[in-house]
């Protein structure tokens, strides 16, 4: 018999940089723009740390450390990619305070990058991505425009199948 009172799962994701929300449809790179990648949103960094924006375990550090995956408890995997086409400074400029495999909670430093340095040569936008849709019915956004706090402001709920 199954339980008609089972809750819907989601997943309340939290800003991972203190910045503005803005529309992943925004973002200067058609990768994330036309969501090849996954769906999400993006930041405007006002500040060059990034906070873990959910409890989970980090699945992967870029050697370069301008970006990193969590996947939280329930399964849903969040790519954090720090300004575009950052790949490029090869690390210069990105200090990472995790390893993979270590568990993170919403709040904790993850990665520290020198915003000057990164507006030198690339657009500080960060795409927040969930990369695994085939989990995902559907993701409420908040409203983009909005300046946002890490680890306090809810940026997504993202409810599962």
């Amino acid at each position: 018999m199954f339980n008609i009172f089972k809750k819907k799962k989601y997943v309340d994701i939290y800003s991972p940089i203190n910045g503005i929300l803005l529309k992943i449809e925004d973002v200067p790179d058609p990768v994330f723009s036309q969501k090849m990648v996954g769906d999400g949103v993006a930041l405007e960094p006002t500040e060059g740390i990034v906070y873990s924006p959910v409890n989970g375990t980090i699945i992967q550090l870029f050697p370069t450390k301008h970006a990193l995956g969590i996947k939280t408890e329930e399964g849903l995997e969040i790519l954090i990619h720090i300004g575009m086409d950052t790949v490029e400074m090869k690390g210069n400029g990105f200090e990472s305070f995790v390893s993979e495999g270590e568990r993170v909670k919403i709040g904790d430093k993850l990665l520290k990058f020198d915003m000057e340095l990164v507006k030198k040569e690339h657009p500080l936008t960060s795409p927040i991505i969930i990369t695994n849709m085939d989990i995902v019915d559907k993701i409420v956004k908040e409203p983009d425009g909005e300046e946002v706090k890490a680890g306090k402001t809810k940026i997504m709920r993202v409810y599962l199948k």
